[in-house]
């Protein structure tokens, strides 16, 4: 990564290990999941896009990862949020109970923040760092049809990959949810997934991205992975799942799930063989 430009924005003596600043609180009994923030220095999402709108892709990055590191999310973004869901299988019912942060990955703080669109495998450091897991196909039409509110797409066409389509798509989303209560936010992005091998048709250099579902229900964006994996436009999304899945009272690691001959249909429609997670440097920032 080249962060050269990027330390002069956060001296280096602040950069400490992500398990210092995040520490997350989970009871049995719980409806949510606090991930419990102490920022080492605060940046607005305003801050950060009038800092970030000259960097290239590697830079931004770096940056990102540096405001993700020092603590820099809104706190309603923090408490993560319980979807519970129901299942039967083979006569045998299953209380499901997820953890999913309440809406896309975003910098700042309560007043002033911004949903920024990452690569694969920033998304996937993130998620590592915060014991958390990208969402499969599964679970992204779960979340929707558990959101509150649920809003319109609002695709755009020009300058997808642009970073000022980025804060313009995002401005967008922040007139439609005006006056409206915030509980799990969907249908305004397309989910970085996790999925079958398979998929991937052998590429690894790709990143799969579905969702950006309409009122009725239905993605406008099924399961593709036609995207290099340094791709990202203004309508990707990182959503992320607590790691730990309760069933029936138990708790379980979503890796022990997706093992399991039955339990896999509660991550995953697809088959319980390989589910793909996103490769990154160990130099990533650590």
């Amino acid at each position: 990564m080249v962060i050269s430009k990027i330390e002069k924005l956060f001296p280096s003596n602040l950069l400490v290990s992500i398990s210092a600043i995040f520490m997350f609180s989970y009871c049995s009994s719980t409806k949510n999941i606090s991930l419990q923030k102490k920022p080492i220095q605060s940046i607005t999402g305003s801050e950060f896009y009038q800092k970030a709108a000259n960097m290239d892709l590697t830079q931004r990055d770096s940056f990102l990862l540096l405001c993700f590191k020092n603590g820099n999310m809104p706190s309603f973004f923090t408490r993560f949020r319980a979807l519970k869901e129901n299942y039967k299988v083979k006569n045998k019912s299953y209380r499901v109970k997820y953890f999913v942060s309440p809406d896309y990955l975003m910098i700042g703080n309560n007043n002033d923040y911004f949903r920024v669109p990452v690569t694969p495998a920033i998304a996937q450091k993130m998620a590592d760092d915060l014991h958390c897991f990208l969402p499969t196909s599964h679970l992204v039409d779960l979340i929707y049809q558990h959101s509150n509110p649920t809003l319109e797409p609002i695709p755009l066409f020009a300058y997808r990959d642009s970073f000022i389509t980025f804060w313009h798509h995002h401005l967008m989303i922040e007139g439609q949810l005006k006056g409206k209560q915030k509980g799990i936010v969907a249908g305004i992005k397309k989910d970085v997934i996790i999925c079958s091998e398979e998929k991937f048709k052998g590429k690894s250099n790709r990143v799969a991205i579905y969702g950006w579902h309409k009122p009725d229900g239905k993605p406008i964006q099924p399961v593709y992975t036609g995207h290099s994996s340094n791709y990202v436009d203004y309508s990707h999304g990182a959503r992320f799942i607590h790691s730990k899945i309760r069933v029936n009272g138990k708790i379980f690691d979503y890796q022990k799930i997706l093992t399991d001959s039955v339990m896999y249909r509660f991550i995953t429609n697809e088959s319980n063989h390989i589910i793909t997670r996103y490769p990154y440097s160990l130099n990533l920032l650590k």
